[in-house]
């Protein structure tokens, strides 16, 4: 594993990533806050591994900007305009639905925020768990289209052909008959402006 990491983190030094290896989360939460400064916006998209990590109470409490668009009483417009300006934010946090051992990352998306913050913000920190890896692009993006997306519309109960075994129709999943989650789909191959975009990778399972 140690080589396969190392690896990757070559692969992305390439591709005009940078790209960090923490062997937690706690280690991983100490550099996000180290990197983000007390008085910098930041935007987030919908996510189990931030979740997981808590990192949005903590840079709230330090007195940190957050579009949380999952706030509690927040009415459906004002979510959405969270949403929307997270994505002109100082930093914007994610996670991927599949990272290839080659360094390609893979967002899928269902209404188009978060493909806007990753691709467009001007800091953008991406946080992935080790169980996100996947051998080559073409894993990487089976792994988000059939186990990612099944996990994810069950959680939310959408009225997806894949909810019941988990097999992707990507032919007939469409509207009216399906909420269709699949909508929008980027994969980063590489990065023109050094240093914008970072990932983090952490050694346990984190979200899906």
């Amino acid at each position: 594993m140690v080589e396969r990491i190392n690896a990757l983190l070559k692969n992305w030094q390439k591709r005009n990533i940078s790209g960090f290896y923490f062997p937690d989360k706690e280690k991983a939460i100490e550099k996000i806050l180290e990197l983000i400064p007390s008085g910098a916006s930041i935007g987030i998209s919908g996510s189990q591994t931030i979740a997981e990590l808590d990192i949005v109470d903590r840079l709230s409490s330090r007195g940190n900007c957050v579009f949380d668009q999952y706030k509690k009483g927040l009415t459906l417009q004002e979510s959405r305009q969270m949403r929307q300006a997270g994505i002109g934010a100082d930093f914007y946090l994610t996670s991927a639905n599949a990272i290839s051992e080659n360094g390609e990352l893979v967002f899928f998306s269902a209404f188009g925020q978060r493909i806007a913050g990753i691709a467009n913000a001007r800091n953008v920190i991406v946080i992935c768990g080790i169980n996100k890896l996947a051998a080559n692009l073409q894993d990487a993006v089976k792994r988000a289209r059939e186990y990612v997306t099944p996990l994810n519309c069950r959680r939310l109960e959408w009225n997806t052909p894949c909810v019941k075994d988990g097999i992707c129709r990507n032919s007939i999943c469409l509207f009216p008959e399906y909420k269709r989650m699949c909508c929008q789909v980027l994969i980063i191959e590489a990065e023109t402006a050094p240093d914008r975009l970072k990932v983090f990778l952490i050694g346990q399972p984190l979200g899906f």
